[in-house]
């Protein structure tokens, strides 16, 4: 074998380390493009996964959002798009529509509002009503109907309903309502008097309820008597002409010393007049663990909840009256004393309370400043008196015609027509109802002035003369089994 033969064969059967490397390096790269290939198609099917899943919520915030996101052109980013926009036809058409659904909205609300006067019997209100809808009200069936409806029922109506006379009219009277029995009849030096001249609040809610199931509708003492103008100028109170169902028996409401009073704190009751969140008349009373509750402790929010639900027992937004003393401030604020730190502040919470009470149908009367017989005291006392409630509760409250005296005794003993100073003092204040107390209806009616008496509806008077109450209610049912025997 010749050198060069066998240089070759050592050269076919030697390794070539550099194929070697070169090979290890193409594979290398073979496998990094095959995993840089795999991620990529990953990330491709991710990115149309969540295309997909995503899509309805971009369309749906698209056509939401109109023509906000709108390309140039187009609507929903599509070129040239217009989904969103309405012809003009179906333009129109929305729009008589929404104008249809607002007329429809507001006659509802018309029938709704007069409907309520109807129940409260102020027919014309109801039908002044339906008219402000404008004269196209005729073009409503369901406002026509309504008219013609109260038109009807409005000829049913008869002067004082069940009654032939103003004198057969009951005027009834409360003092503050025991809120919490067990304090107010617990035993102590003023439980006693709580029995004989306070009614509790299941006491006045059965009376309210049988009253009302008997056909009784409360109205204004100002509704049972009024002052007219004759042609001359001259002027005189005449009775007046409540309009009612024949059914329908009228009552005047009022209740007295509405002060709340400092030794009646911790014994069961409201401790002062306020307006709740929601506007409305109420009381506020001291809890046990000193908190202070807004609710219905008294006969003002508790009667308001009454007509609430039975609008056809308050006549035209009657309520009732308030007789206010002075001596120990006003609804239950301390406006009798100038020292106090919170004076000015009680004054103009009275102002507000007393404001908006009105605005609900409330009325207010002097019960005197200082709580005394009237009949009995001097001349002079009673200008000293009725000058001093004038200065520190008619100053808030307003003007008032109503008079009511302290413990039902009037200025005078007889019967016939007023004659002395102290009417013709009390008349210069614009006093022109005067309110007594007797165990039957009765009122009269003078060219000048109205005098009418009130039945007091108390522990005394359900215990001791049941026979004066029972044309109202049946006491049986009435009495609070709480309410201990008279002493």
């Amino acid at each position: 074998m010749d050198n060069k033969t066998k240089g070759n064969m050592n050269k076919a059967n030697s390794y070539d380390y550099r194929s070697e490397g070169n090979g290890r390096k193409k594979g290398k790269y073979k496998t990094i493009l095959i995993a840089e290939l795999l991620l990529l198609l990953l990330a491709i099917v991710g990115i149309i996964t969540f295309a997909v899943l995503k899509g309805g919520y971009f369309k749906k915030n698209n056509n939401n959002a109109g023509n906000n996101n709108q390309t140039q052109g187009g609507g929903n980013n599509v070129p040239g798009g217009k989904d969103n926009e309405l012809t003009p036809e179906e333009e129109e058409k929305k729009r008589l529509e929404e104008e249809e659904k607002e007329q429809q909205e507001k006659i509802s609300k018309l029938v709704e509002e007069a409907d309520l006067l109807a129940m409260g019997y102020d027919y014309d209100k109801a039908i002044e009503t339906i008219k402000s809808y404008g004269q196209g009200y005729v073009n409503h069936t369901v406002l026509t109907d309504a008219i013609a409806k109260y038109e009807a029922d409005k000829a049913k109506l008869v002067p004082l309903g069940a009654y032939e006379s103003v004198n057969e009219i009951s005027h009834i009277f409360f003092h503050s309502l025991v809120a919490d029995n067990s304090k107010a009849f617990d035993g102590d030096y003023a439980s006693n008097g709580y029995n004989y001249y306070m009614t509790t609040i299941s006491e006045f809610k059965e009376m309210m309820k049988q009253m009302y199931e008997d056909g009784y509708v409360l109205v204004s003492i100002h509704d049972v008597a009024h002052q007219v103008t004759a042609e001359d100028g001259t002027t005189k109170f005449v009775p007046g002409d409540i309009m009612l169902p024949p059914d329908k028996k009228p009552f005047v409401m009022s209740q007295d010393d509405v002060n709340y009073y400092e030794y009646m704190t911790g014994d069961g009751f409201a401790s002062k007049a306020v307006i709740d969140e929601n506007g409305r008349p109420s009381t506020a009373m001291i809890m046990d663990d000193g908190t202070v509750s807004v609710g219905d402790y008294d006969m003002v929010p508790i009667l308001e909840t009454f007509i609430a639900e039975h609008p056809d027992f308050s006549y035209k937004g009657a309520r009732g009256l308030l007789a206010l003393t002075g001596y120990e401030g006003t609804l239950g604020y301390r406006t009798n004393d100038k020292s106090s730190p919170t004076y000015e502040q009680d004054k103009e919470a009275v102002k507000e309370v007393i404001k908006v009470m009105k605005e609900w149908g409330w009325e207010f009367g002097s019960h005197s400043y200082g709580h005394r017989n009237m009949g009995k005291v001097s001349y002079n006392f009673t200008i000293q008196d009725s000058d001093r409630w004038m200065e520190e509760v008619g100053s808030l409250i307003g003007p008032t015609d109503v008079y009511v005296f302290p413990y039902g005794i009037d200025i005078e003993e007889n019967i016939g027509a007023y004659t002395s100073d102290k009417y013709q003092y009390l008349k210069s204040l614009g006093f022109n109802y005067y309110c007594g107390v007797f165990k039957s209806p009765w009122i009269q009616v003078k060219d000048e002035y109205v005098r009418m008496t009130r039945r007091p509806l108390d522990g005394q008077a359900m215990l001791q003369f049941p026979e004066r109450l029972a044309d109202l209610f049946d006491l049986s049912k009435v009495i609070d089994p709480d309410r201990p025997a008279l002493k």
